[in-house]
């Protein structure tokens, strides 16, 4: 179901609900009015008539209660009668009242209580005592309200009709405010239909910028930035990743079709292998560099307790064997006055110590000095690892662009590589729920902090 449907639905139901309970409560405490009402006039007119009837008691000719019975017959089927204290009925309206129901109301009437509702049929009844406390008279007065019920009727027939009415009332406003409030989402909806891949640079009108559909378009907006950074550093990754793959290929395929075709002996032969087989070296360390970086942008491996220190001195020994005689150290920086597990981190072991050799190589590569490693822990909840290295530098235009995949700065083209290296880092960092920091000076050195959470007791 459509959300314009869902909300004239509901708003038709909760409108409908609320005015049938108002129509409920008008109708009822009419009708609990109409009955007190016309109950007050039966027991006023009961009591009426035993006045007049027990000021002469005696008198009991014909004559004198036909008159009687005429003079105070003012309300439709109305019927009267009057009980003695020895429960003897001594008067009557009419001689075809009945009196089944009077009877057996009788035992409900002490002196001093107050009037008793009942119906006899389809008249109203009312049963009260009348005269002093010690014998009272029992008075019975029933009635039929011919002007209370029509007014009831007539107003049964008003509440019908302003309710079919008011529902379609109901149904065109809660269309119309439906349309009014969906209008925004339909502009965004159009906006971001004309959004492709060719025209990701598009964005959604933010409104006024402040209510629910505003934000919407913020948030819708936000993403598309996201989503254009990725596309673009994809489009960047993928013609950097056939520059650099085919340069080699194409090395090698003419290194051998050249020794193919011109080499006529042995040595000749070899060292046109040898140069293809150097070429197809790096060709394969370009894809395992590319498979490095496929791996570490997989967000599902499994987490357990790694000790960063562990992971450095793995990675800080593998480097040694890479650069023999050159000086590494590892210091330790602020520690917390109490360590259950010191430098203790949730993640993958292997990846950890991939990117922390990944930083150490760096350093290596572009310092000719020592390069120092700092374990430190700048807040309880955060342990990190300072890599820095005295060597060429790199320029501030380039620094937010070197953590890209095969982007490499102009300084450092010199030195072997394909500028995978910070890219896995910083993607082992991020799937770790850390972060990489970068602080350099050109012809002064680099500083790569990895930042990661503290794992949890």
């Amino acid at each position: 179901m459509l959300i314009r449907n869902k909300l004239i639905l509901r708003f038709t139901l909760l409108v409908l609900a609320i005015q049938l309970s108002f129509s409920a409560f008008v109708y009822y405490f009419h009708a609990v009015a109409r009955e007190q009402r016309f109950t007050r006039r039966l027991a006023g007119k009961a009591v009426m008539t035993a006045r007049l009837h027990l000021r002469h008691p005696t008198d009991t000719s014909r004559a004198a209660r036909a008159f009687r019975r005429r003079d105070l017959l003012t309300i439709e089927q109305e019927e009267i009668s009057i009980y003695a204290p020895d429960n003897r009925l001594i008067y009557v309206s009419a001689d075809t009242v009945p009196q089944g129901e009077n009877r057996a109301q009788l035992a409900r009437l002490d002196a001093g209580d107050p009037p008793v509702r009942f119906r006899t049929g389809t008249l109203d009844a009312v049963g009260l005592t009348y005269g002093p406390a010690g014998r009272p008279y029992r008075l019975f007065a029933a009635g039929y309200d011919e002007l209370g019920w029509a007014q009831l009727a007539n107003l049964r027939l008003i509440l019908l009709a302003g309710n079919v009415g008011a529902l379609v009332l109901i149904l065109l406003a809660g269309w119309y405010f439906a349309d009014e409030s969906l209008k925004p989402i339909a502009r965004v909806v159009k906006q971001v239909q004309k959004i492709t891949a060719r025209e990701l640079s598009r964005r959604v009108d933010e409104g006024n910028g402040t209510d629910e559909i505003a934000q919407l378009a913020i948030t819708f907006n936000q993403m598309l930035n996201g989503v254009e950074l990725a596309f673009e550093a994809q489009k960047s990754f993928v013609n950097h990743a056939s520059h650099e793959l085919r340069t080699p290929l194409t090395v090698a395929l003419g290194t051998l079709q050249t020794a193919h075709a011109y080499d006529q002996t042995l040595p000749e032969a070899r060292e046109s292998m040898a140069s293809a087989v150097e070429e197809m070296l790096h060709l394969v360390a370009l894809t395992n560099g590319l498979l490095a970086l496929a791996q570490a942008d997989e967000a599902l491996f499994r987490r357990q307790l790694v000790r960063l220190d562990e992971c450095l001195t793995q990675a800080v020994a593998q480097c040694q064997g890479r650069y023999p005689g050159r000086a590494l150290r590892v210091d330790f920086g602020q520690l917390p006055v109490v360590l259950d597990t010191p430098f203790a981190v949730m993640g993958n072991a292997e990846l950890l110590t991939t990117a922390l050799l990944n930083l150490l190589d760096n350093a290596c590569k572009y310092s000719r000095a020592g390069v120092r490693a700092t374990l430190s822990y700048p807040s309880p909840t955060t342990v990190e690892v300072a890599v820095a290295d005295t060597g060429i530098g790199i320029e501030p235009a380039e620094l937010a662009r070197v953590q890209e995949p095969l982007y490499r700065a102009e300084n450092g083209r010199h030195e072997p590589g394909y500028g995978i290296g910070l890219a896995v880092t910083q993607k082992i960092a991020q799937r770790h729920g850390g972060e990489l920091r970068l602080e350099s000076a050109p012809g002064r050195g680099t500083t790569v902090t990895l930042r990661l959470p503290v794992a949890k007791a």
